[in-house]
């Protein structure tokens, strides 16, 4: 999805079945990234807010999808309007689409084509809520996502990986979506956290994760999910750089993670669980742009580089008194700057794109493009987010009341919670239930 690395073909393109059935694969990967991120980041939370912490991830798989038939992939990858947007009629709705009408120059459909982009755009919001746990309303976030869809991520998804837009025609290399994804959802994740404010009991009640088993599944889920989002982003693997892309994509994360872990061991003394998870995620973010554009050792440093950053990020938040519930901006924004600007040093050239990085004599030009890439994005999205999380809180609240907020969330919004004790054992021990119940959900939930 890079500019500058379409080779035309002698004569039109033929569908090739194993291309769609790998990219098909790939979507259903990255589909299951969203519920992974929900049980990442529903681990990360207290007991008390578990449930809307997922709800507010699986949230974006109903909103996004509809959004996307009626106009996103018309927005995003239609002809190009401007260098800033796309639009083609026969997209709206995605009903004009011949069955085997193909993408471009590649051999696979374009329904298949929208339906792994779709993919990618649900999950970009869910990111942002990790940075809001505990404190919003469920239907102001909702909206908020639909519009943020409609006037952040579809522009800039036309901007990066549109023919015709701006960043795609400067030859900015986004391999998978470090700009259009992370870049955006941590600029977005700040924007919307300087309107709602900090969580009651920031920096003085404790706020551990109740459940860190449930975050080392959600990063094992992720971590498996984008091989499908990274080596799924050439649309196909005839010449291997899809291939290229998964070896990198490990290779980093792994680095990551044992970069993290090494920092966390200095600094704070341990090896942590909840360090090992973090960081094989600012790896897998990291790597998201430049997988197909650097070698194995280069992704390697990317992902030494962005471990090692991102677990020194997190502790931004108690210096800057900003409240990142879950290290939406430590992660996923420096972590994506991280891996845009690395590629302007590490790229290879002749891979993926012809460009390369200062290390291999390409001079400073690429990592100027990049440079260009990330700040654009990144005020773009802080701004615009800024904006519609201001209006949405003067229209109708984006916060939900104090009491509801210290009694826990999930009870306010959903009506239920994520654990009852009280029916425990049956029989003589169910009429001990509620006392039970009680004493285990203090203990827990302190």
């Amino acid at each position: 999805m890079a500019p500058g690395i379409v080779t035309l073909a002698a004569e039109a393109p033929k569908l090739s079945a194993a291309n769609t059935g790998f990219m098909l694969i790939c979507s259903a990967l990255v589909m299951v990234m969203t519920p992974g991120l929900a049980f990442f980041y529903g681990g990360m939370v207290r007991v008390k807010s578990v449930l809307n912490m997922l709800m507010m991830s699986f949230i974006s798989l109903g909103i996004v999808t509809l959004l996307w038939v009626f106009y996103g992939f018309g927005l995003s990858f239609g002809t190009d309007k401007g260098g800033f947007i796309g639009w083609d009629g026969h997209f709206a709705g995605l009903s004009g689409i011949g069955l085997t009408e193909l993408w471009g120059t590649y051999n696979i459909p374009i329904y298949v084509f929208a339906v792994f982009q779709l993919m990618f755009a649900i999950i970009t919001p869910a990111l942002i809520s990790g940075a809001l746990a505990d404190r919003v309303k469920f239907t102001a976030w909702a909206l908020f996502i639909a519009l943020w869809v409609t006037l952040v991520y579809f522009p800039v998804a036309h901007w990066v990986w549109g023919e015709g837009g701006w960043l795609y025609k400067l030859e900015v290399i986004d391999f998978a979506g470090g700009t259009a994804v992370h870049i955006n959802a941590g600029a977005a994740a700040l924007g919307v956290i300087l309107v709602v404010g900090k969580r009651i009991g920031f920096k003085k009640d404790p706020m551990r994760p109740h459940s860190l088993p449930l975050v080392m599944l959600g990063a094992g889920l992720l971590w498996f999910g984008w091989f499908g989002f990274n080596a799924g982003s050439w649309l196909g693997n005839d010449d291997g750089i899809g291939a290229v892309a998964f070896i990198n994509t490990q290779v980093a994360t792994a680095a990551a993670m044992l970069g993290w872990l090494a920092y966390e061991k200095l600094r704070h003394g341990s090896f942590t669980t909840l360090g090992a998870a973090s960081g094989a995620v600012a790896g897998l973010v990291a790597i998201t742009p430049a997988c197909g554009c650097v070698s194995p050792l280069g992704a390697i440093a990317i992902g030494v580089i962005a471990g090692v950053l991102c677990a020194m990020a997190v502790g931004l938040k108690y210096k800057f008194g900003y409240d990142d519930s879950l290290d939406v901006i430590g992660v996923h924004l420096v972590g994506g700057i991280t891996g845009s600007l690395l590629i302007g040093l590490f790229a290879t050239g002749g891979v993926q794109s012809e460009a390369k990085g200062l290390f291999y004599g390409g001079g400073f030009d690429q990592l100027g493009k990049q440079a260009i890439g990330v700040v654009s994005v990144l005020l773009y999205s802080l701004v615009v987010s800024f904006v519609l999380a201001k209006v949405i809180d003067l229209v109708m609240g984006f916060r939900i009341e104090a009491d509801d907020e210290i009694a826990g969330i999930d009870q306010a919004a959903h009506a239920e919670t994520a654990y009852d004790f009280t029916g425990a054992g049956g029989g003589a021990m169910a009429r001990k239930g509620p006392a039970l119940g009680e004493t285990l959900t203090k203990k827990v939930d302190a």
